[in-house]
């Protein structure tokens, strides 16, 4: 019953727009972990995740070790950020605000490769030709789910009853045939991206 305003942010602050009351939800690619826990309330998830690597064809990355000494693009404030900086120091990073700019410096060559949830380095990859996701699964499978501001029950519960109620009516998987689909083929099954009704 109300009109819904949509507010698109750096991925760095997704954390604080929620803290400092400027939106009510934060929604898309917002991987629930537990140092963000700490901050903001996670409704149940609708995603599973892990990290992916994307590098041109002609010098693919495979495995992490092939990092060593080169340069890892990614976005501020992401998993993979703290992901490589804890286990991978040996990786030189190269930081962007902006999921765009992190991908323009990959296609200008700035960079080795570039580190992001999986879901979407294998479809960027999809639609840009001479790259190719030579890592599809690093560090802890994750879930991505809908935040609100510490304490805010009352949009927590109705989400994650809204997020049950979908799950029932199969949405989750029917969304990923209308807008995935399309972009994954049949090269990924939906059951490892989906989770549906917020049941793992």
């Amino acid at each position: 019953g109300v009109k819904v305003k949509y507010t698109s942010v750096d991925p760095a602050a997704r954390v604080d727009v929620l803290t400092s009351n400027k939106v009510d939800i934060t929604l898309a690619n917002f991987t629930v972990t537990d140092e963000r826990k700490e901050k903001v309330d996670f409704a149940k998830p609708y995603m599973k995740v892990a990290l992916g690597v994307v590098s041109p064809e002609n010098a693919e990355i495979t495995d992490v070790s092939q990092l060593k000494g080169k340069t890892l693009i990614i976005a501020k404030g992401t998993t993979a950020e703290s992901y490589f900086e804890k286990n991978e120091p040996d990786v030189k990073l190269q930081k962007y605000d902006q999921y765009a700019d992190a991908y323009n410096a990959l296609l200008d060559g700035r960079g080795d490769a570039f580190s992001t949830d999986n879901t979407e380095v294998l479809a960027w990859a999809k639609t840009n030709k001479g790259f190719k996701v030579g890592i599809t699964k690093l560090g802890d499978e994750d879930t991505i789910a809908p935040a609100v501001q510490k304490g805010n029950k009352e949009l927590l519960n109705w989400i994650n009853d809204e997020i049950v109620k979908l799950g029932k009516e199969n949405f989750f998987h029917k969304d990923y045939e209308e807008t995935l689909k399309p972009v994954y083929g049949s090269d990924v099954d939906p059951d490892d991206i989906v989770v549906e009704g917020g049941k793992l």
